[in-house]
């Protein structure tokens, strides 16, 4: 039988290229190793990197909202704070009140 292949993965550099949202296949070619074999020996550091790629997204997001984005103010509105478009203000079908003062 023949000896496994050694491969020189380090799990700081998996999770370098997971925070780069590469896929277990992608860093697998890069090291010319299996898929299978990142799934199962590195899954804590594909977790972590995939985790950080979407803290530095949240980051991006927040600040294109703060400078001004309309776009990225409405769907994080939706997303964040339950709003929608549907423009239903009472629960009921009734007009609001109106007054002349």
């Amino acid at each position: 039988m023949a000896r496994p292949k050694v491969y020189d993965i380090k799990g700081e550099e998996v999770q370098k290229l997971a925070s780069y949202g590469c896929t277990n296949k992608e860093i697998a070619d890069f090291y010319g190793c299996s898929a299978d074999l990142i799934e199962k020996s590195y899954s804590e550091f594909t977790t972590k990197g995939r985790s950080m790629v979407k803290i530095r997204l949240r980051q991006l997001q927040l600040k294109a909202a703060e400078n001004g984005s309309a776009a990225v103010l409405i769907w994080l509105g939706k997303q964040v704070l339950g709003q929608s478009d549907g423009g239903n203000i009472a629960d009921n079908d009734q007009p609001l009140p109106w007054s002349v003062d």
